[in-house]
């Protein structure tokens, strides 16, 4: 039911997106050859002109790209997941594509050029062309995952994440993976999935590339591995996308109740972890982005609760950058004045507040109501 579930979310999603969507064909020089992609930007594109997107490329364009399209716009939608721009390569001999030198286990003749195509044309164009951020993230299907390792062969990777998928390893891959994340020096994000009814030769492969990650002890790269149960090597990858979407980007989620739990275990810092978080955002995820009203409650909440009242003065000065034209600054400094007892201090905020627009819930009425309670006690 589960899976079905998600099936209809993704293409109910495609369908209303699919205005968004074009295809495009690339002459490529390297390829000697014409090579078709499909492009979607995200809902937010055109109207908001200075915003940049994580881009995802698509190997397996053909049958992968709906799928991920469909995940994307329905997390997007909720702001659980960010808002990204997907290109997916359209691979009619993925066979050829990928192809490898058996003994050297890197990639040979056409699977070169291939390499070469993504790294020096097709990434290339999408951040002439569109508002791409620095965050790249790769994804394939058996040969084309196991094809997607080799970018992190380099001394520095052309992306940040990998979704791979199945993957069909080359040789020795299953130990210069391992290898390579050892040596890594910036933050890679790395999702790997199987089944239980996964191809035996690969399944096993994956099982020991597996193995060796997890004995790696640097801590830069960021892992998750999914074994799934009753899924085949098919069937493993609707089931496989929304779990490595919410790998890659899981500090970009609103605070949760689990992550309000372990906060308030702390006596104070709230403003800072809600300052820190953003930033990983954008310094991991290079999305750069509005704190949400409800992650301001959040933290609003733990002072409350751990009557940490002196923290609302800070809390006011990230309300005021993120929001400056709103009530929301005013209604936090007013509150700082009240809870440390300056009450004079705090009526003449509420009082004033009447300068600025309303947010969530916080009316202009709501700050004079506050403001004569005060009064009435003083």
């Amino acid at each position: 039911m589960k899976k079905i579930t998600l099936l209809l979310l993704v293409f109910a999603f495609c369908k209303v997106t699919a205005q968004k969507t074009t295809t495009e064909e690339i002459t490529s020089e390297i390829l000697k050859e014409n090579r078709l992609v499909t492009i979607k930007l995200p809902p937010s594109y055109e109207r908001n002109k200075d915003k940049k997107y994580p881009l995802l490329v698509l190997l397996d364009g053909d049958y992968l790209f709906d799928p991920f399209a469909g995940v994307i716009s329905y997390t997007s939608y909720w702001d659980d997941l960010p808002e990204v721009l997907i290109v997916g390569i359209s691979q009619t001999e993925r066979d050829i594509d990928c192809e490898s030198d058996p003994e050297a286990g890197l990639p040979f003749e056409k699977g070169e050029k291939f390499f070469d195509f993504i790294g020096q044309e097709v990434v290339p164009m999408m951040e002439k062309k569109y508002r791409i951020s620095p965050f790249k993230i790769i994804a394939g299907h058996d040969v084309t995952a196991g094809f997607a390792n080799f970018f992190l062969y380099k001394d520095n990777p052309l992306f940040n994440a990998y979704i791979i998928l199945s993957p069909e390893l080359p040789t020795e891959m299953e130990t210069r993976i391992p290898a390579r994340f050892s040596a890594v020096d910036k933050p890679i994000f790395y999702y790997l999935a199987t089944a239980d009814g996964d191809v035996g030769r690969l399944k096993n492969k994956i099982k020991v590339l597996n193995d060796n990650i997890k004995a790696v002890a640097n801590t830069t790269f960021r892992y998750q591995f999914d074994e799934f149960m009753g899924e085949s090597h098919y069937s493993l990858v609707p089931n496989a996308i929304p779990s490595a979407l919410y790998h890659i980007f899981s500090s970009y989620q609103p605070i949760t109740s689990a992550e309000f739990q372990k906060l308030t275990d702390k006596p104070s810092g709230y403003v800072q972890y809600l300052k820190d978080k953003y930033e990983m955002i954008e310094r991991d995820l290079g999305v750069k982005m509005t704190v949400r009203l409800n992650d301001f409650k959040a933290i609003e909440a733990a002072i409350f609760k751990n009557s940490a009242f002196e923290e609302f003065r800070d809390l006011a000065e990230v309300a005021k950058k993120n929001y400056p034209k709103t009530i929301l600054g005013e209604y936090y400094e007013a509150l700082f004045y009240e809870k440390t007892g300056n009450i004079k201090k705090a009526v003449k905020i509420y009082t004033n507040s009447y300068n600025f627009e309303e947010i969530g819930g916080i009316t202009k009425d709501f700050m004079l109501e506050k403001a004569e309670i005060l009064k009435s006690e003083m």
